[in-house]
């Protein structure tokens, strides 16, 4: 028997349950879960309100990493005790699971599995977005809001890596500290007010990475210069906004909306090619993954609980063991 945390109906809370160990299929394999990244995904999951809906009951935890330790018929890699991370869309909040082969990510020697559960979705998200979509170039001013949370700190990271200038825009000053660290230029308070005429004068923003939206979306792209991106991320504040196209139109600024997990059917060999390369860099010790809180299994609803609170930085990793 294993543990997991369920949900047993849409808007049920999660719960602590007991069942087997699962078996591989065809074209599976089996992992002893380690460590699993908790993402704002998980609670809208929870309220029925994600694009992605798995039909209940079902496992909570959209990526995790753990070692290989059965293999389904079909299947010869990754072998019994390759150390790997799965972006699964869910199933992560447990002590087993099975997953397709070809999802799995084996991991260099030197990344534990609390960085892994923590890296697929916010680095992939970062760098394909800023990488692929928004054409970052060096020397163009990148603006993140909620530069402090899980994805938005790692836009900080890679931006600044990339050779932008980045202005982080985050909630007080322990949070912005978090993303000067991570290598932000220039910090705005989000609580002070006035976001427009400070981004204004530091010159503007050429690439918007929006993870926030709300009424700072729309100070944001008046604060953006003409011919600049603007990136739709997510809307952790709870509001989709509503931005002006004739403000796109007439500044000619292009929108593009970014979901990372669409992108594992969309164009799979761009994903893989991009873990690879942040792989490299992590190995080189360009990125390292900022986790602001670890809990054992037992305590997953807390974890969720500060997850939703929103007073955590980077990213909260939930851990088998305990």
């Amino acid at each position: 028997m294993m543990r997991a945390l369920q949900i047993g109906s849409v808007g049920s809370d999660p719960e602590l349950v007991r069942q087997p160990v699962p078996h591989p299929g065809p074209g599976e394999v089996r992992l002893k879960i380690a460590a699993c990244g908790l993402n704002f995904a998980d609670l809208l999951m929870i309220d029925g309100t994600y694009q992605e809906r798995p039909t209940p009951p079902y496992t909570l935890g959209l990526e995790l990493a753990g070692t290989v330790d059965a293999l389904g018929a079909g299947v010869t890699a990754p072998a019994r005790g390759t150390r790997v991370a799965v972006y699964a869309g869910h199933g992560g909040l447990a002590e087993y699971g099975c997953f397709d082969a070809h999802r799995c990510m084996a991991l260099p020697d030197t990344m534990s599995f609390e960085h892994a559960a923590a890296f697929q979705i916010a680095y992939g998200t970062s760098h394909l977005a800023l990488s692929h979509r928004a054409r970052l170039l060096p020397g163009e001013t990148l603006l993140v809001l909620g530069a402090a949370g899980g994805v938005g700190l790692s836009a900080v990271e890679i931006g600044a890596h990339m050779g932008a200038r980045v202005i982080a825009v985050a909630r007080g000053a322990d949070r912005l500290a978090v993303a000067e660290a991570a290598g932000a230029a220039h910090l705005i308070d989000s609580d002070a007010g006035g976001l427009k005429a400070a981004v204004r004068a530091l010159g503007g923003a050429d690439v918007v990475y929006d993870t926030v939206g709300g009424a700072l979306a729309r100070e944001a792209l008046a604060a953006t210069n003409p011919g600049g991106r603007y990136l739709v991320i997510g809307f952790a504040s709870g509001q989709v906004p509503e931005l002006p196209a004739n403000h796109l139109l007439v500044k000619n600024i292009a929108l593009h909306g970014f979901y990372w997990g669409g992108y594992q059917r969309l164009a799979p060999e761009l994903v893989a090619f991009s873990l690879q390369t942040l792989l490299g860099w992590y190995a080189e010790g360009a990125l390292r993954p900022h986790i602001g809180a670890t809990l054992p299994l037992s305590r997953a609803t807390e974890a969720l609980a500060l997850l939703r609170g929103r007073a955590n930085t980077g990213k909260i990793v939930v851990t088998m063991s305990g």
